[in-house]
């Protein structure tokens, strides 16, 4: 079965929720496939986020191979359009070595950005589109069209300036992807690879007990100490690696701007609903093949479950 994906030019995928235990699974998945795991999450790949975003561990990375963990500074720039082209090399390298390709995150936008490209533009972001629109309101389009100009000049030089829309548009694409809307436009990513994705399928309720764990676990293993850290060498919660689920509630608790009650509470509330919008992405992927979960499953068994459908599929 093996060979009979590496011949395909085929790359094995594992998605999920946050907490829905894609560690366990992919570590076991990688040891029965000879795979090497590459990281579609858009934080682990910055050192010093370790306990807030459920890195592997050192013991757990020394077992599989693993890529984009570990390898930027919470300052560093990095996107999803960067991780889409550095990952498709990175495949060829890994397919190169005999091995399996096995991709492994939450994060929708990195996983479709590695094996679809951005042959168009991606969903909105919401909270990004709001905020310029405010600037929109306050300061008037001057702003925005000098804001595009610095990272799209060619958009900026060809979209229609009382179309303010347009131009919130292609500032909200490079946002998301890192690559100007003008490039985007241009011929499709070439994907010469298959992906064959698989997702770990919870009960909602089951999953939102195993998130409110989670959060209680990394509390106890010191997320507040690391945001600490964090703080003393500089690095604010307007840091774009830190503005993210965890990381930004604990930066307001340390700020005294909430309570230590309310930023339990809200560090819980704010990764379901982020869970939430995961599942939302992932299941308008109708590639994904769900593997059902509950607390009795061992990684083991379900990383076995997989290797038996890939093993299907290899011989129709």
């Amino acid at each position: 079965m093996i060979s009979s994906v590496n011949n395909n030019r085929s790359i094995v995928v594992l998605v999920g929720p946050t907490a829905s235990g894609k560690t366990g699974v992919a570590l076991e998945l990688a040891l029965l496939l000879k795979a090497e795991i590459i990281s579609a999450d858009s934080r682990q790949v910055y050192k010093l986020l370790d306990v807030g975003t459920a890195k592997p561990t050192p013991a757990q990375r020394k077992v599989v191979p693993h890529h984009f963990v570990d390898e930027l500074l919470p300052d560093d720039e990095f996107s999803a359009g960067t991780f889409g082209i550095r990952g498709r090399e990175l495949i060829d390298e890994v397919l190169a070595r005999g091995r399996v390709p096995l991709v492994v995150g939450g994060s929708g936008l990195y996983v479709r950005s590695l094996v679809d490209g951005f042959a168009g533009a991606p969903e909105g972001d919401s909270f990004f589109r709001s905020e310029m629109e405010t600037q929109l309101q306050n300061e008037g389009v001057a702003p925005l069209i000098d804001a595009l100009r610095q990272v799209d000049p060619v958009t900026a030089e060809n979209v229609d300036i009382t179309k303010p829309r347009r131009i919130i548009r292609a500032l909200e694409v490079y946002q998301l992807t890192g690559i100007p809307l003008s490039e985007l436009q241009k011929n499709p990513v070439e994907i010469n690879f298959e992906a064959r994705i698989f997702g770990l399928d919870w009960d909602r309720s089951q999953l939102y007990k195993r998130i409110e764990r989670r959060c209680d676990s990394m509390i106890a293993e010191g997320l507040l100490e690391e945001v600490g850290r964090l703080r003393t060498r500089g690095l604010t919660p307007e840091t774009n690696a830190l503005n993210t689920v965890g990381y930004a509630e604990a930066f307001r608790y340390l700020n005294e701007e909430i309570s230590s009650e309310e930023f339990v509470r809200l560090f819980k509330q704010n990764s379901r609903r982020y869970a939430k919008r995961q599942l939302t992405w992932f299941r308008g992927d109708k590639r994904i093949r769900w593997i059902k979960m509950d607390e009795s499953r061992r990684p083991l068994e379900v990383a076995e479950e997989i290797v038996q459908l890939l093993t299907e599929e290899s011989t129709h």
